[in-house]
């Protein structure tokens, strides 16, 4: 695996499609912050406990100017019938999938030898720098709780970073 992307670094642009088939830009998130919620695949039970509090967390994320997406490498059918599964509504699930894992990948947190990506929280500020990066226990679910928390009153002002 490569090196995972570095607090202070500029996240690389990105075009993948959500459930709905429709192209996601970081463009598309101009002057908002960004959660990349990266999750290893669909239809298991810690991502979509992940995937869920995602989207239990819209308003709150909303606040706090901030766009929240799932990524994984499933297809877009799959996330299709999976977010409609979950009851999920507002969060994009985006479809790393082809190119396979291209945007893990870019991000340094695609395991080769597994096929899918890290567990993975990434934090962008409103210019896309990297301001939160964690990668979590494969088997464990991320706490929004310590996102919220960090984007809402840790949130390093321009030229500050935090290390995670």
């Amino acid at each position: 695996m490569a090196e995972m992307i570095r607090i202070g670094e500029r996240a690389p642009e990105l075009s993948i499609k959500d459930q709905h088939g429709e192209e996601f830009h970081l463009s598309d998130a101009s002057g908002k912050r960004v959660l990349l919620s990266f999750h290893p695949l669909a239809w298991t039970s810690p991502c979509a406990a992940q995937m869920s509090e995602l989207e239990a967390h819209q308003d709150d994320l909303r606040s706090l100017n901030t766009v929240a997406v799932g990524i994984s490498i499933d297809s877009v059918q799959s996330k299709t019938a999976w977010a409609r599964s979950l009851g999920i509504r507002e969060t994009r699930l985006l479809a790393d999938f082809w190119p396979h894992g291209e945007v893990a990948t870019r991000y340094g947190i695609f395991r080769e030898k597994n096929g899918f990506s890290e567990r993975a929280n990434i934090v962008l500020d409103e210019d896309c720098t990297v301001i939160f990066a964690k990668i979590y226990p494969i088997h464990e679910v991320p706490d929004i709780g310590e996102v919220l928390r960090f984007i809402g009153h840790e949130a390093p002002r321009a030229g500050e970073f935090t290390e995670v």
